[in-house]
C-alpha cells in the first residue's frame, strides 16, 4: 500500500520505517525541515533499538522518505496514519489534541479521493467522533474519508520491535471499510498470527489509556512495598519474585525504583485519571490519584535511602556521579525522566553531580544543561564518593565492578533501581544500597 505517517517523532519514526520494512511505500510528514532532511539522508534523530538501521535500509532503497509538504502525502497515500503529540494540556490533566486536529485540519482539504485516517496517537475518548467529522466536513471526497482508531502500545527502546511484532492490533472502526483497510495495512502482521481486537472509537480509545494506567499502578504497587520493606528490613526483590509466580499477577513491570517516566506513563495516567473524574467513577479516579501521588515521591525516597548510605558524610559538597539520564534504557528520551529529577534533587542538595548515560547524553544536556554529563562510563567515576544508579542500562549491569573499584574517591554506590546483583559488588569492596533491600 501506499501510506503517509503525520508526524515524526517517538511513534511517528518508528512506525514510518516499519511500514517501509512491511513493504508498503511511505512519505513521512513533519513541519520541522531540519529533522525532515535529516531522516531523508537515513539518519536517524531519536534513539531507539534497531530503529538507525532500519531507516537507513529504507531511505536508501526508496519505499521511505520524508517532507514538509502535507499536500504531497494527500495526493500520494491511500491510508494515512496519524502520529502527532497529545501531551498534557494546560490544566495538568487531560490530552492537547491540539496537534491531531491540526494535522487533519492541514490534510483533509486536499484528499480528492476515498482514503482512510489511522489514527495512532493516544487521546480523550469521544476524539475519534470528532475527527471523523471534521475531517469529512472538510475533505472534498467527504464521507469517502474513513476514521479508524488504531492506538500504539509501544514500549520505549522496544519500539522497532514492538510495531513489527507487536501482542495485540486494537481497531476503533464504524465501518466494515475501516476494518478492511487496517486488515491490508497490518496484512503481513496478521498472518504471522497477530491478534485483532476489531471494536467501536470508544473501546480503542479508552483501551491504551487503560493499559497503561494499570502498568502506573503496577509500578507505583511495587514501589509501596518496597517502602514496607525498607521500614520492615524486608527483601523486596524477594517479595516481587513470590508475587510474579502467580499467573494472575506476573513479574512483568514489578521493577521497583524511582518511578516511571516517558512520554506516555505520566500523561496517560493523569489523562485517565481525569476521564475518571469526568465520566463520574470517583472511586476509579481516588485509585488513579493514589498511584500518581506514589510516583511523584519517589524522588524523596530515593533522596532517603542516599542520605541513609552516606551517613554521617555530608552531600553538601560531596561529588556525586548518576548512572543514567534517559528515564528507560533503550531509548535517549529524557521526558519526565525520574534520573534527571533526581540528578537535579542531588544536585539542589549541594552535591556536585556528573551524569553518564550511553545513548541520552545529548537529549539530556538540552533539557537539563546545568547539569554536568560524560558519556565515558570509567571516566564518571574518577574521584567519585558516591555513585547512584539511576538508570538499569544493560552497561551497568554488566560492569565489572573489580575494575571500577579504584576510580571512585569512596566506593559507595546506592542502586536505585534495584537492579543489580549486590553480591559481586560487595566482594570487590564496594558499599551497595538498594531500594527495599536490606545489607549493605
Amino acid at each position: 500500500m501506499r501510506v503517509s505517517v503525520i508526524g515524526c517523532g517517538h511513534l511517528g519514526i518508528p512506525h514510518a520505517a516499519a511500514m517501509a520494512e512491511l513493504g508498503h511505500e511511505v512519505i513521512g510528514v513533519d513541519v520541522d525541515q531540519a529533522k525532515v532532511d535529516r531522516l531523508n539522508a537515513g539518519e536517524c534523530p531519536i534513539y531507539e533499538t534497531g530503529l538507525p538501521e532500519l531507516l537507513a535500509r529504507h531511505t536508501s532503497s526508496g519505499r521511505l522518505r520524508f517532507t514538509t509538504d502535507i499536500r504531497d502525502a494527500a495526493d500520494f497515500a491511500e491510508l494515512h496514519f496519524i502520529g502527532v503529540g497529545t501531551p498534557i494540556d494546560a490544566d495538568g490533566r487531560s490530552y492537547d489534541t491540539a496537534q491531531v486536529f491540526g494535522a487533519i485540519r492541514k490534510l483533509a482539504p486536499h484528499l480528492t479521493q476515498a482514503c482512510t485516517i489511522v489514527g495512532k496517537s493516544t487521546v480523550t475518548v469521544g476524539t475519534t467522533t470528532q475527527v471523523t467529522a471534521l475531517a469529512q466536513r472538510l475533505a472534498p471526497a467527504g464521507a469517502s474519508v474513513e476514521v479508524v482508531w488504531n492506538p500504539e502500545f509501544l514500549r520505549e527502546g522496544h519500539a522497532v520491535e514492538d510495531t513489527l511484532r507487536p501482542d495485540r492490533l486494537i481497531a476503533g472502526v464504524t465501518t466494515a471499510e475501516g476494518e478492511k483497510a487496517i486488515r491490508a495495512v497490518y496484512a503481513g502482521i496478521i498472518d504471522a498470527g497477530v491478534p485483532v481486537f476489531v471494536t467501536d472509537p470508544p473501546t480503542a480509545e479508552l483501551a491504551k489509556g487503560a493499559a497503561n494506567t494499570f502498568l502506573g499502578l503496577k509500578i507505583s504497587y511495587i514501589n509501596a512495598v518496597a517502602d514496607m520493606c525498607e521500614a520492615a528490613g524486608g527483601d523486596i526483590s524477594k517479595i516481587v519474585d513470590i508475587l510474579g509466580i502467580d499467573p494472575r499477577i506476573g513479574a512483568g513491570g514489578m521493577r521497583p525504583g524511582i518511578g516511571y517516566g516517558g512520554g506516555c506513563l505520566p500523561k496517560d495516567v493523569r489523562a485517565f485519571t481525569a476521564s475518571a473524574q469526568q465520566l463520574g467513577a470517583d472511586d476509579a479516579a481516588a485509585l488513579l490519584r493514589a498511584a500518581e501521588k506514589i510516583n511523584e515521591d519517589r524522588t524523596n525516597v530515593a533522596m532517603a535511602l542516599i542520605t541513609r548510605a552516606l551517613g554521617e558524610h555530608p552531600l553538601n559538597g560531596a561529588r556525586v556521579t548518576v548512572w543514567g539520564a534517559a528515564f528507560k534504557p533503550g531509548t535517549n528520551d529524557v521526558r519526565e525522566s525520574p534520573a534527571l529529577a533526581l540528578s537535579q534533587a542531588l544536585q539542589q542538595a549541594g552535591g556536585v553531580v556528573t551524569v553518564h548515560d550511553p545513548q541520552a547524553v545529548p537529549t539530556a544536556t538540552d533539557r537539563n544543561p546545568e547539569l554536568d554529563y560524560t558519556d565515558d562510563l570509567a571516566a564518571s567515576l574518577d574521584g567519585a564518593e558516591l555513585v547512584v544508579l539511576a538508570t538499569e542500562w544493560p552497561e551497568y549491569q554488566q560492569a565489572d565492578p573489580h575494575t571500577l573499584v579504584g576510580r571512585p574517591a569512596s566506593p559507595l554506590l546506592v542502586d536505585c533501581r534495584t537492579t543489580l546483583t549486590p553480591e559481586p559488588w560487595r566482594a570487590a569492596g564496594w558499599t551497595i544500597h538498594q531500594l527495599g533491600r536490606p545489607g549493605k
